[in-house]
């Protein structure tokens, strides 16, 4: 019998459908009994017998490829690929999944939401009611702003598709590959990085995590911003330089900042100290609906898998090329 370990948790929590068609096709699964994203070592103890891997972001490295004999297809759940060692995968005949779009509205939505929530500071006057303060504060509305968006892929343009409605004073874009549509259909104008982290009011990420992004923006990017840019990440841990972010906003530079990724998981990093900056727990992907599209395209992925049916997701040579070339 087919054996399928769980890795990523939450999963089957709010909506049973996932682990119901694994029980319908008479597969053998375990989900991850930690209960906690798994480091390498605790993958390596576990993966010796199981055919199939349904993952979240956990480390799936060729150290863990070497112990997992058996593995012969890792079925992700979500979009990011920085866990998983694409090449060793590759030289050891182990197929790679995704599911691309399941995550993209409810992540785009959540940048949204940081977006009007730092632009008011809604979180800052939770902290300060919690504590038996009362001040009304100053803000600013979404209209009278320039919004700065890099990385233009699924995430990106949902997110643009969402702000729309606020008829935003311009939207700053950057990509390798800028899209006349886009243009057409949005107020959008493509710009160079330099000129949009310059430019911008507030800016949002929505990139992989390669060689290429890892640390793209430190202390000099978050200096060049304006002094009162408010910066979002719910793309990638590693992305932003959280040590120079926290040293940058503690001398009073950036006016907010909204971080749901970090470079190493759990956080418990000094960003939390920083009372204007807004930290949630990658919870980019954890709406309802979304993360149960997720889990059930994982889960229908790994069944057909197993009965010998092509993969429908299988990830692209492009991904490929992002992760080992560092192309953006």
């Amino acid at each position: 019998m087919a054996k399928i370990l769980i890795t990523t948790v939450p999963f089957g929590d709010r909506n049973r459908f996932p682990l119901g068609l694994l029980e319908k096709a008479n597969i053998e699964y375990l989900i991850n009994p930690h209960k906690t994203k798994l480091t390498e070592d605790q993958l390596v103890k576990m993966v010796s017998d199981f055919d199939v891997i349904i993952a979240g972001t956990e480390p799936i490295t060729e150290k863990v490829m070497t112990q997992a004999t058996k593995l012969k297809l890792v079925s992700r759940v979500g979009i990011g690929l920085d866990g998983v060692d694409l090449m060793a995968a590759r030289n050891r005949g182990i197929k790679v999944s995704y599911t691309p779009d399941a995550p993209a509205p409810a992540v785009a939505e959540l940048a949204l939401g940081m977006m009007l929530t730092l632009l008011r500071s809604v979180h800052i006057s939770n902290f300060r009611m919690h504590q038996g303060k009362w001040q009304r504060i100053f803000g600013r509305r979404l209209t009278e702003i320039t919004v700065g968006i890099i990385g233009m892929g699924r995430i990106g343009t949902h997110l643009l598709r969402c702000i729309k409605g606020f008829d935003t004073l311009q939207v700053l874009a950057n990509d390798i590959m800028p899209s006349d549509e886009l243009s057409r259909e949005f107020k959008l104008k493509w710009v160079t990085k330099e000129q949009l982290y310059q430019e911008a009011d507030i800016i949002s990420l929505h990139l992989p995590l390669t060689s290429l992004t890892k640390n793209m923006i430190r202390r000099e990017q978050l200096l060049s911003m304006k002094s009162d840019a408010m910066i979002i990440n719910t793309s990638r841990g590693g992305i932003i330089n959280e040590r120079d972010l926290h040293d940058v906003m503690v001398a009073g530079h950036l006016s907010g900042a909204a971080i749901d990724v970090f470079e190493h998981e759990p956080y418990t990093g000094k960003l939390a100290e920083i009372e204007r900056c807004l930290l949630t727990s990658h919870m980019g992907s954890m709406s309802i609906d979304c993360r149960t599209r997720m889990e059930t395209e994982a889960t229908e992925e790994a069944i057909r898998f197993l009965a010998g049916k092509p993969l429908e997701g299988e990830v692209p040579q492009a991904e490929y090329d992002v992760q080992y070339q560092g192309i953006l």
